[in-house]
């Protein structure tokens, strides 16, 4: 009787981490409004309180993922939700081979398999809006928008090539306690393209339109930060079932308000 119960125990544990691991450390981020590249109707955006991974989902969590939920294993995923770079580097369905760092980012992961990665963590991906939020913040300052020298840093660490072969950790803890949010690895978001879509479109109740779709830009409110200006240009240019090999992401809750 007292087996039974240890072995219904480490089921509840496996199932309350989400898929037979331990769930990823994360940061509570205290909201406030900023104003992003690309204003809208009001320049000002307001973020709710939230919570984020403090680092970037790895090849290691995701292999964990992928032997849970086969559907998302190389052989099996459907094209509709990702193209052939989908995991192109690992050995097999179930094994990351000599070529792929276990601790290292998970990348040639599509938007789908992202977001369901999450979503089986009771978790999410988070918003352009949030992601950006985080990703202004330097050590010291919660927002960093306006300093120089750290945007050139986030430019210069763009360029690096291979980052994405690198641990998770390997860059600079931000302000919020978060890692790796410039210098490693491109991320998902739950919206990735949205802010390109027309003032029209925007009204529009097609949602996998207003997630996907882009056509014209609105007014960039700040010269000064052309890495932001490449991240949404990278942003504009992809769909969901892309696989690329430097774009990772990491998952992020909504807290009760």
């Amino acid at each position: 009787m007292r087996l039974k119960s240890i072995i219904l125990f480490g089921i509840l544990l496996q199932s309350a981490a989400g898929f037979g691991q331990e769930p990823s450390e994360m940061k509570k981020i205290k909201g406030g409004t900023f104003v992003p590249l690309y204003g809208t109707d009001s320049s000002e955006i307001y973020v709710r309180d939230f919570e984020l991974d403090v680092y970037p989902v790895t090849n290691e969590q995701f292999l964990a993922f992928v032997k849970k939920y086969p559907k998302w294993q190389r052989s099996e995923v459907k094209t509709l939700f990702a193209d052939n770079n989908y995991l192109r580097k690992w050995e097999s369905d179930t094994e990351l081979g000599k070529e792929v760092v276990a601790k290292a980012p998970a990348t040639t992961i599509s938007w789908y398999a992202a977001k369901d990665y999450c979503a089986c963590q009771g978790k999410r991906l988070p918003s352009m809006d949030e992601w950006e939020y985080v990703a202004m913040a330097s050590e010291t300052k919660a927002n960093a928008q306006t300093d120089s020298i750290f945007n050139k840093r986030i430019v210069e660490g763009y360029e690096k090539p291979k980052t994405y072969l690198k641990p998770v950790g390997s860059t600079f803890k931000n302000y919020w306690g978060i890692y790796d949010m410039h210098g490693l690895v491109w991320e998902w978001t739950s919206d990735f393209n949205s802010v390109l879509i027309s003032g029209e479109s925007r009204q529009d109740v097609d949602t996998e339109r207003n997630l996907f779709c882009g056509s014209g830009a609105v007014n960039a409110s700040n010269l000064m930060d052309y890495a932001a200006f490449m991240r949404y240009a990278f942003r504009g240019s992809i769909k969901a079932n892309y696989s690329i090999q430097n774009l990772g992401f990491r998952c992020a809750k909504s807290l009760k308000q």
